[in-house]
């Protein structure tokens, strides 16, 4: 089953971060953020964390289900076509 978030903000991005390092350190190669609800520019930061652990791994990492406001906010950062692989 993918990792999947409710809430990737400031607020809660050291927790979700690190469950999602561990998820992938486990196997995980899927990202799924059908549930997350709110989220803020940590996201992208985060989405970036996590495709590097994998990239470490020598495993790509799937995102499923990315809100368009997490996009538009990863095209204004100019790091879109990073997180989308």
């Amino acid at each position: 089953m993918a990792f999947s978030p409710t809430a990737l903000t400031f607020a809660d991005a050291a927790d979700v971060l690190q469950a999602g390092l561990q998820a992938i350190a486990g196997g995980e190669t899927e990202i799924d953020l059908q549930h997350l609800q709110r989220f803020d520019s940590t996201a992208v930061v985060a989405l970036l964390a996590w495709h590097r652990q994998a990239a470490g791994q020598g495993v790509p990492l799937r995102v499923a289900n990315l809100p368009q406001g997490l996009e538009s906010l990863a095209q204004v950062y100019g790091v879109a076509s990073l997180i989308r692989h």
